[in-house]
């Protein structure tokens, strides 16, 4: 039985998201998100860092790819799925360690920021699609320099 806690996180990539296969053959994309954590000091009135936490983020299939060809790193996201626990053995040490990831359900940019071109990817894929096709053409984000605006 496995424990589901659903969490929803806004925070800044501290890296390139990584886009790969299981062997398998399913495509994920891994990024790790630094949420930072802002007081007020009530003896200065003024807003202070008051630390940070790194979280590794993982989501699969179409949004994958989406993530690796739109996201960059500095970007700000906000990532919403869920918490997942999981125990490995170090290959060096042999001490059984912990993890702690987000199997993300949604990733998006966030707009407080920054501003975004959405650009819609058909749902279908295939000739029946080409044929029932009634919006715009998408083209993959790489070839139109969409993004994120900075």
């Amino acid at each position: 039985m496995t424990t589901r806690i659903p969490v929803t996180i806004e925070g800044n990539l501290t890296g390139d998201p990584e886009h790969g296969a299981s062997e398998s053959g399913n495509e994920y994309a891994r990024f790790t998100v630094a949420v930072n954590d802002r007081r007020l000091n009530e003896t200065t009135n003024r807003w202070e860092d008051a630390g940070t936490v790194f979280h590794r983020i993982v989501v699969f299939n179409q949004q994958s790819r989406n993530v690796a060809t739109s996201l960059r790193k500095g970007d700000t996201v906000i990532v919403a799925g869920d918490l997942r626990f999981g125990t490995y053995v170090d290959k060096e040490t042999g001490q059984s360690r912990e993890t702690r990831d987000i199997v993300a359900d949604n990733v998006g940019a966030s707009l407080k920021f920054a501003a975004v071109a959405v650009e819609r990817s058909p749902k279908a894929s295939g000739p029946a699609a080409e044929r029932s096709a009634t919006g715009p053409v998408a083209a993959p984000v790489s070839y139109t320099d969409a993004g994120i605006s900075r």
